[in-house]
């Protein structure tokens, strides 16, 4: 499985941008997708996850990013997708996007649960 994630760049606080990762070497539909970031000198942490639950999809959220930032896949494009709106000076990282293929984890705000990763983008919000 190969992930290919872009859309990163320099943005005003209070801006907007949108990431995409891109996926390959495996269906899409059954991959569950997470988006992490990592800022210099602090540690990998969870943004975002999009994980199907019997038939629905669900998303969820670090209580850092809720209502800022939405996380959404078109499987007909195998890309998952994170819009993040309202920017915020400490949003800047390096975002990456990650898989999870069957068996799913539960604890999907680990990075260690993930199976495969893209290789970042950064995101830099200035004032």
């Amino acid at each position: 499985v190969q992930l290919q994630a872009s859309g990163g760049g320099l943005v005003q606080a209070g801006g907007s941008l949108r990431l995409s990762c891109v996926v390959s070497g495996r269906t899409f539909g059954s991959i569950n997708m997470g988006w992490f970031r990592q800022a210099p000198g602090k540690e990998r942490e969870f943004v975002a996850a999009i994980r199907r639950s019997a038939f629905i999809m669900l998303s969820d959220y670090a209580d850092s990013v809720k209502g800022r930032f939405t996380i959404s896949r078109d499987n007909a494009k195998n890309t998952v997708y994170l819009q993040m709106n309202s920017l915020k000076l400490e949003d800047t990282a390096v975002y990456y996007c990650a898989a999870d293929v069957p068996p799913y984890s539960d604890n999907f705000r680990l990075p260690p649960e993930y199976d495969y990763w893209g290789q970042g983008t950064l995101v830099t919000v200035s004032s």
